[in-house]
């Protein structure tokens, strides 16, 4: 064989192994590059700038979620709740300071932590996630009626929340800065590998959007370095013609919140 055909039939044998090897790498690491949960021991007490009561919601032997309820100040009657799924990174505590906006509007956020995230236990997984939104939702019925609660997502928990919101009837869901599903996501950073077959989670939002009845709310900034803009835009075709897609610009992938358009469209809805 000449020399020449030798190195070009190294050359793609090196790149057949480089792509096999980081492909393997990327299923078997794929966990610790979507979830980054910071836990906390049994005994930890919680320290929050608004008033909340803490729930142990258990599940099963192996599995308990902490939930902070938090309350509107004065102890007035709240109109409604919120039930808040946060983002893929630490615990409650990382995401407190977003529920202001709904407490001032009087309205409870309900905001539970993931198996393995804060003071939650258990295993986690996308069928253990769904079904413990579920059981959230049932025990907020326990105080609000369907029209008087609103879903909320947050990055990771845009999946959760419009999992929920095609499952159950309730005032409206939002979202804030969504993903298609997580395959799609993940194949804007790994294009050449075919993510739909190897991803653990699915969190398929398009889908679910096209059976979600009520209001859907969706936010995104066009600077969001985290989920590109592209990956939310795909869920345009799953909306309602009175639902709304909301494009932030400049926004980032942490503070839409901050945003004149998000507070306004956000007092509003909540009125």
């Amino acid at each position: 064989m000449p020399v020449k055909k030798k190195r070009i039939f190294l050359i793609i044998k090196i790149a057949i192994i480089a792509y096999c090897l980081i492909g393997i790498a990327l299923f078997y690491l794929q966990d610790k590059l979507l979830l980054h949960p910071q836990p906390l021991p049994a005994d930890y007490i919680f320290k929050f700038d608004y008033s909340f009561k803490e729930l142990n919601i258990p599940i099963s032997k192996e599995d308990t979620v902490n939930l902070i309820r938090f309350i509107p100040a004065d102890d007035t009657v709240a109109k409604g709740a919120v039930i808040y799924f946060h983002g893929n990174a630490g615990n409650v505590e990382s995401f407190a300071a977003s529920v202001k906006i709904f407490l001032d509007n009087n309205y409870e956020v309900w905001m539970p932590d993931y198996p393995g995230f804060g003071k939650s236990r258990g295993v986690i997984s996308e069928k253990k996630l769904n079904e413990e939104a579920y059981q959230v939702k049932r025990l907020a019925n326990r105080y609000f009626p369907d029209s008087d609660i609103i879903i909320y997502g947050r990055s990771l928990g845009t999946g959760i929340a419009a999992y929920l919101a095609s499952t159950v009837k309730t005032k409206a869901l939002v979202l804030e800065a969504p993903y298609y599903s997580i395959p799609d996501l993940f194949s804007s950073y790994v294009p050449l590998y075919p993510m739909s077959a190897m991803a653990n989670y699915k969190f398929t939002t398009g889908e679910y959007l096209k059976d979600v009845a009520c209001p859907v709310t969706i936010f995104h900034g066009t600077d969001d370095d985290v989920i590109p803009e592209r990956c939310a835009e795909k869920l345009k075709i799953s909306l309602k013609p009175e639902d709304k897609f909301i494009l932030i610009k400049d926004g980032r992938h942490n503070d839409l919140s901050t945003h004149e358009l998000y507070k306004k469209t956000m007092n509003a809805l909540l009125q």
